[in-house]
């Protein structure tokens, strides 16, 4: 079982934040378990972004246990595919496309995805499992 895990989930954790630091690295523990966690380019980058250096950012991943999952093509098109239908529907800036390609990433090169952003996920990405750290 591969579960891609989203920005917020990690930021939790390697934050310590008092609400939902708790459920995310328990859920975290439990992906693990059932096999393996990794993060596409666009979730690495944006956690490298909070640690003091690279260096210490990959040390962190690779003792939680986390792979880096480049996008591919499959994950690239299908991303891009479903903005320009949202964007077309009239969806707002305030998703930008970094957050389809995180879903396309886990729904084509994944089994699920660990994140506590379930609503628009699940809007634009039916049939991807989603798993709430928060339930």
């Amino acid at each position: 079982m591969i579960t891609a895990v989203d920005t917020n989930v990690l930021i939790d954790v390697f934050g310590n934040d008092p609400k939902h630091a708790s459920h995310s690295a328990a859920a975290l523990r439990q992906c693990i378990q059932q096999g393996q966690l990794v993060v596409c380019d666009i979730v690495w980058a944006e956690l490298c972004s909070i640690f003091p250096s690279p260096m210490v950012f990959d040390e962190k991943m690779k003792h939680v246990g986390i792979l880096y999952s480049p996008v591919n093509l499959e994950s690239a098109s299908l991303a891009g595919g479903l903005w320009k239908r949202y964007r077309s529907q009239g969806g707002k800036r305030n998703r930008i496309i970094s957050d389809f390609i995180i879903a396309a990433h886990a729904k084509t090169q994944a089994n699920r995805l660990l994140t506590r952003d379930r609503g628009f996920y699940r809007s634009y990405f039916k049939t991807l499992k989603i798993i709430d750290p928060s339930k």
